[in-house]
């Protein structure tokens, strides 16, 4: 095996172990989502794993239900969209210590 290929292996091995401390560190980290100014809030971790759901009695209201459904959605979308702000914030810039020649 060559010299510059063991080097790449190495880079390789050493970027999948950052990897997965990276990961891992993601599911012990906490966001929350909102929804309908704050009366609804979704919390889950780095492994968009679903940890609770408030709901304040405001948002409640039997005769709207769909107004719930919304804001539900709204406040797990915004929980997912700082789970993804999180994993990229993590991860992306593990691959730019990856030196490949000729790219």
């Amino acid at each position: 095996m060559s010299r510059e290929l063991q080097k790449i292996l190495k880079q390789a091995q050493q970027m999948q172990a950052q990897v997965t401390r990276a990961q891992e560190q993601l599911k012990t980290t906490e966001v929350e989502g909102t929804a309908g100014g704050g009366t609804v809030k979704v919390r889950m971790n780095g492994g968009q794993d679903l940890l609770s759901i408030k709901i304040d009695k405001q948002a409640v209201d039997p005769n709207d239900v769909e107004m719930l459904e919304d804001l539900l959605m709204a406040a797990f979308k915004n929980a997912q969209e700082k789970v993804a702000a999180l994993t990229n914030s993590a991860l992306g810039g593990l691959s730019a210590g990856l030196k490949l020649p000729g790219m």
